[in-house]
């Protein structure tokens, strides 16, 4: 009678300690590792990106490791060589293998994303793109990390990314909330818009508030169990140094300059000159070198700084065609379809650099803004030199009409306005890693922004377990003890 007062007392403790309240357990954390090359028109970078395993399908837990810019220009300039395309990222390879433990090396993802620079060369000459994609593959396979490709992004893909990027970076996807002990969704309104400025091209991407209309612009994300459906649009030749080739080349027909060698440059500081190859306009299909108002031959062109903001915004202007897009609304510019802005945007790359020179990143008003660009215009080149002695002397010159440029594509052409202004942020950094599309084809490539909304692991504390256990085994050993007596 005793020993089976005894098994039930201790049958009904072990059961109670079963019922105990679960918590969240935490799973001893491995850390992952991915990398990503951005081979942009300009240069190249590497991304290396870290993760707890057991966190995978959190929000915000991935951080960036090392960012590592290739020296050199972009891999499209290495048309004529591809093999030193491929020696090109060996330096930023090998610092990349420094910060990954040895034994995690050959897990690790590793993506090359070439975009706007690229996508030029290949409209070019197709095989000569073919073979710097080999090359820089062939040297990636080399090392040993889990190569996964070297590939062209298309623009859409680069703004898409960008945006995914941007909204995983800032928490905006999805929370889990302890107090709920459930995943919330944030507000559709606190989803930022993406706006991005390279070499060759600039990219925007936002969440309408209605439908997409067009398909070419329209891409459908399944993201923690939600459905986003965002806009994005990448404007080929639209980035700022393709931009300043198809200015000059504009300032130089429009002066109608056969035989003329010097032509006024309204963006350029007074006092600066350079001097241009008439058959550099034939080598993009930028500038369109079959154009016949271009002279021929290879003569040379001085362009001479006016500092003129106004003339320089107008000579801007002429770059876009407003016309194309008619009565619509629904309409940006060289008839492309935009919906309405929506929401709060963040600017990076070009856009970013621009106005950091200018001290412009902190939230200051459009007529501010506008106020310091007239400023910097005015100054003669003597007078830019001699100030920023630490500034590249070869983007110096530049900002007067680099940041016209931002002005006229925000405003004119993304229809941003006086008060819309205020929610576009200028910013290259969120919650510690570089904003840009590599993070984003990461996350989507290695399915770590999964469709569905995580499930918890649940489970008793150690303590408790070990207790329920030990009742278990003496009710099991008192029952045995009673059958055989």
């Amino acid at each position: 009678g005793a020993i089976i007062g005894a098994l039930v007392a201790l049958s009904i403790i072990a059961l109670l300690l079963s019922l105990v309240r679960v918590e969240d357990v935490m799973l001893p954390p491995t850390v992952k590792y991915g990398m990503v090359f951005d081979a942009g028109s300009s240069h190249t970078s590497l991304f290396v990106y870290e993760w707890d395993s057991n966190k995978e399908n959190d929000t915000g837990v991935v951080s960036q490791t090392l960012s590592c810019d290739v020296q050199g220009q972009g891999i499209s300039s290495y048309a004529n060589n591809p093999p030193e395309a491929g020696n090109s990222l060996r330096e930023c390879l090998d610092k990349a293998l420094q910060v990954i433990p040895a034994e995690k090396q050959r897990d690790v993802p590793a993506y090359l994303g070439a975009t706007a620079g690229m996508r030029l060369l290949r409209e070019q000459n197709s095989s000569a793109t073919e073979q710097v994609l080999a090359e820089v593959a062939k040297t990636m396979q080399e090392y040993p990390v889990a190569f996964k490709g070297a590939r062209i992004l298309t623009g859409e893909e680069e703004g898409a990314y960008g945006w995914i990027t941007i909204n995983y970076l800032l928490d905006s996807f999805t929370k889990y909330s302890p107090k709920a002990h459930t995943w919330l969704r944030p507000e559709a309104a606190n989803i930022f818009g993406a706006l991005d400025l390279g070499g060759a091209s600039t990219q925007i991407a936002f969440m309408p508030e209605g439908p997409v209309l067009s398909q070419n612009e329209g891409s459908e994300f399944t993201l923690y169990g939600y459905s986003y459906n965002i806009y994005a649009h990448s404007y080929l030749c639209y980035g700022q140094d393709e931009m300043l080739k198809r200015l000059a080349k504009e300032l130089i027909v429009v002066r109608g300059c056969r035989g003329l060698t010097r032509v006024y440059h309204p963006c350029y500081p007074k006092g600066y000159k350079e001097t241009m190859l008439l058959s550099s306009f034939r080598t993009s299909p930028c500038t369109d070198g079959r154009d016949l108002r271009l002279p021929l031959g290879d003569s040379t062109v001085t362009l001479e700084g006016r500092g003129n903001a106004s003339s320089c915004l107008a000579a801007l202007r002429r770059l876009f065609n407003f016309s194309a897009c008619g009565q619509s609304q629904d309409c940006a510019f060289d008839g492309i379809y935009q919906p309405p802005l929506r929401g709060q945007f963040i600017a990076f790359s070009a856009f970013y650099y621009n106005l950091k020179f200018l001290n412009l990143t902190e939230g200051q008003p459009l007529a501010t803004v506008r106020e310091a660009i007239e400023g910097l215009c005015a100054r003669s080149w003597e007078d830019l030199y001699s100030s920023y002695p630490k500034e590249n002397p070869e983007r110096l010159p530049k900002y007067c009409a680099n940041a016209n440029y931002i002005l006229t594509l925000l405003l004119d052409a993304y229809k941003f306005n006086e008060t819309s202004w205020n929610n576009i942020f200028f910013q290259m950094k969120a919650g510690g890693a570089d904003v840009g599309w590599t993070l984003g084809y990461m996350l989507n490539l290695t399915n770590m922004v999964p469709a569905e909304a995580p499930a918890r692991l649940k489970g008793h504390r150690s303590s408790l377990w070990a207790a329920a256990i030990t009742f278990i085994i003496l009710t099991l050993v008192l029952g045995l003890a009673a059958l055989l007596l």
